[in-house]
């Protein structure tokens, strides 16, 4: 894929990312690269029980330490609130979600390991260190439970036994009865019991946060590791510090990966606020590796029973799904809507009859669950495109047919499915078609043929996927031509590796007629971006584009407006190209900065855009993943990947290309490698890379990719969004391929997640 020079092309070019020169050579300015002068270190106690009363001893001692400046447990922050969880939906008695406390220092009790017992802030590092190792803390170690399927069980032991059970919540849509008429009378049901394996986003860097507090404004500021910064000002100061959001500024410098883990608040942040207020200095914390490992929330997690209702003619009459969802020890943020929200995409793209979805979230001591790139979406693609390739299966028809035979038509589209999400476009059958050739599955035969001489299983596995991304909400963009010609984009979306920068500018570029190396993007600061909404959901670019595009017509037409006044034209004949407004036809013109300086107000060189969506986007695609397993080590290798996609109106190609084999891979890494595993007293057993296997370029084949769009209706520029859906497709394609391996070599017709080889290698021999 060829990459533009000099950068100045508009939407649908592969232009390479400007933001990568700094980072690549090590001139990146994360959280943990600030150090205001004078700043303080901060470390964090844990809990080193999963469940436990415990006291806390030693700590005059701790304190009387050199360089230690103050310690910190939960009698000494009786002013700030609990952690929020914001999602509460009413459940299936009509009642709304009601979470327990979540305390930022645990009162008492600790209900995983991780939970913070003290806070620690010293002159360096290692003299908090010091401090921490000074302080005692006995436990009286309680019942653990860590079994997500286990949690209900009558003898189960309880997280909060003040609440009787470990049930956080039950859910349900759908209409049950019609579902059970549509079973009774079914040629055939299929049932599947999944598990969707724990993993914890790993990403480069670790969250960080610094906090200062200026006594003569009485502001504070957050810098922090986020995915956006007027969420987490919002929430830390209304919810936690009960102070008024103006007197609070959140910086986000560069970020190092995010994956939906670093959209939340957790603990450190109004903590090393509070300390900074009341120490005179910036207080600074940067999460260790196994900081982040048990206390950054985690991903996934849940237990599924998945059944689907046939007719005599292989024709989907219902679904039902029965959800047991891991909250961890406490309702984290957005926990409970993940597998509500999540669920609500289980008919994927088929036209079915009924259906029917009870969701329990539970309680475990475990770390607490929330988004993880494609929150709820990987799940629901990954229980119904498994349960319809066993479908195709059990009835002879194979993947292919099953699927063709169920896909929504479209003339059905729009369409609006059994859960409420409106599907508004796309071809579903066509991007099968296409993968179907592009993997040229005609030869899959022969290559399976030639794996069995080398004493080999081949598997061959698909998905056809659909996603809702750029979830209903709002973003604004605020576009200024700079005197010197250049421009300025202001947007409240926050980049964490995305390329947003280069993307926006496309748009702007395509529209004020500037190089995009000469527009500048502004996030990360609350007090520079007056409102945005973050990054999450494959957002950014439905919305945060939409608003730009708004923005930048504006401010085009404003600057037209400026040269025809000079260029004693109409606005109507005024072009913008390669830095100038030129009069079409002709060689008159005035550069942008001549247009910048005719300008009768500053006004008019600014423009704001705000675009408000009101449904989802829905991409969807199909994923064709090839295994070969060893049976005498079960070790299984990806060795085909393809992949074709509707995205709608592409940006910038070679960033959707980068953003869907980023999701791939890390699917891979579930589906084969990751699992987080705890032991029965819930003790993190993989809390290092050690012990926790991350995906390596040698565990993927390469991938074929192309897109064959339909655009979107919601948003004028007919983009859907693409930066979850490579984790979407391919959990269920490379665990049908794995299947698909097993079954044509043993006859087994399940395993769960992840593949790993000694779970391979002990089904194999148990066959």
């Amino acid at each position: 894929m060829n990459a533009s020079a000099p950068l100045k092309f508009g939407i649908g070019a592969s232009v390479l990312r400007r933001e990568d020169a700094p980072l690549i050579t090590g001139r990146g300015r994360y959280t943990s690269d600030v150090t205001p002068p004078g700043t303080l270190h901060a470390l964090v106690l844990r809990a080193a029980m999963a469940h436990a009363r415990f006291t806390v001893s030693g700590l005059d001692d701790a304190r009387a330490l050199p360089g230690v400046r103050l310690i910190w447990t939960a009698e000494d922050i009786a002013d700030v609130a609990g952690l929020p969880c914001e999602a509460r939906p009413r459940q299936v008695d009509g009642t709304k979600v009601e979470p327990p406390e979540h305390p930022v220092l645990a009162k008492g009790v600790v209900r995983h390991v991780g939970d913070p017992i003290a806070f620690v802030v010293a002159d360096s590092v290692a003299a908090a260190r010091d401090a921490i190792e000074a302080i005692a803390v006995d436990y009286d170690g309680l019942p653990a439970v860590v079994d997500t399927a286990a949690a209900l069980a009558p003898d189960a032991a309880l997280v909060w036994p003040e609440r009787g059970s470990n049930l956080a919540f039950e859910l349900g849509s759908g209409d049950a009865a019609a579902t059970d008429a549509a079973f009774a009378k079914a040629a055939k049901v299929v049932r599947l019991d999944l598990v969707n394996n724990r993993v914890v986003a790993n990403y480069m860097e670790t969250r960080a946060a610094i906090g200062e507090y200026d006594p003569a404004t009485g502001r504070y500021t957050l810098t922090a590791s986020t995915q956006g910064g007027h969420s987490i000002r919002d929430l830390v100061a209304k919810k936690m510090l009960g102070i008024d959001p103006a007197r609070l500024r959140v910086v986000t410098p560069d970020v190092g990966g995010g994956f939906g883990t670093k959209t939340f608040v957790y603990g450190e942040y109004p903590l090393v606020l509070k300390a900074a207020e009341a120490l005179g200095a910036p207080v600074k914390w940067v999460a260790e590796r196994n900081d982040h490992f048990v206390i950054d929330a985690h991903g996934r997690d849940n237990v599924t029973t998945i059944e689907l209702a046939l007719d005599a003619d292989a024709r989907f009459l219902a679904v039902r799904v029965d959800l047991v969802a891991a909250m961890g020890a406490y309702l984290h943020q957005f926990g409970p809507y993940i597998p509500h929200g999540g669920v609500s995409m289980t008919p994927g793209l088929y036209d079915i009859g009924a259906m029917h979805v009870r969701v329990r979230g539970v309680y475990t001591n475990t770390t607490p669950v929330d988004a993880y790139r494609g929150a709820g979406r990987p799940e629901a693609a990954y229980a119904i495109e498994r349960i319809v390739d066993l479908a195709g299966r059990e009835t002879g028809l194979g993947p292919l047919e099953i699927r063709r035979r169920n896909f929504i038509r479209p003339d059905q589209l729009p369409y609006r499915t059994l859960t409420g999400r409106l599907y508004d476009t796309g071809e579903f059958s066509g991007h099968l078609d296409r993968a179907v050739e592009r993997a040229d599955l005609a030869g899959f035969p022969a290559r399976r043929a030639a794996s069995a001489e080398k004493g080999l299983w081949r598997g061959l596995g698909l998905a056809s996927y659909v996603e809702a991304c750029a979830f209903p909400g709002s973003e604004e963009a605020n576009l200024v031509l700079n005197d010197d010609g250049s421009a300025t984009l202001f947007i409240g979306t926050q980049t964490n590796g995305q390329g947003h920068a280069t993307a926006y500018a496309q748009v702007i570029a395509a529209h004020v007629g500037l190089d995009v190396s000469k527009i500048e993007t502004v996030q990360g600061d609350t007090d520079r971006v007056r409102k945005g909404e973050g990054t999450g959901g494959s957002r950014s670019i439905p919305l945060g584009a939409a608003s730009v595009e708004i923005a930048s017509k504006l401010l085009a037409q404003q600057i037209k407006e400026i040269a025809a006044d000079r260029l004693e034209a109409s606005a109507a004949d005024i072009e913008l190209v390669e830095g100038a407004a030129r009069v079409v036809g002709t060689d008159r013109a005035m550069t942008l900065v001549e247009v910048a300086a005719a300008a009768p107000d500053k006004e008019k060189l600014e423009a704001h855009g705000e675009f408000v969506q009101e449904e989802c986007t829905y991409p969807n695609g199909t994923h064709v993943c090839e295994v070969e397993i060893d049976p005498e080590t079960g070790v299984a290798k990806v060795v085909g990947y393809t992949i074709v996609d509707d995205f709608g109106v592409t940006v910038n190609p070679v960033l959707l290309a980068g953003q869907v084999h980023g999701g791939v891979v890390q699917s891979v890494g579930q589906a084969l490698l990751e699992h987080t595993v705890y032991d029965a007293e819930g003790q993190l057993l993989t809390a290092t890379f050690l012990d926790y296997c991350m995906p390596r370029a040698d565990d993927m084949a390469p991938i074929a990719f192309e897109t064959r769009n339909v655009p979107s209706t919601t948003n004028m520029l007919g983009i859907k969004g693409a930066g979850e859906a490579g984790t979407v497709g391919a959990l269920p394609a490379v665990m049908n391929a794995v299947v698909d391996a097993l079954d044509h070599g043993c006859g087994i017709r399940h395993v769960d997640m992840p593949a790993t080889p000694a779970r391979l290698w002990a089904a194999i021999a148990a066959a």
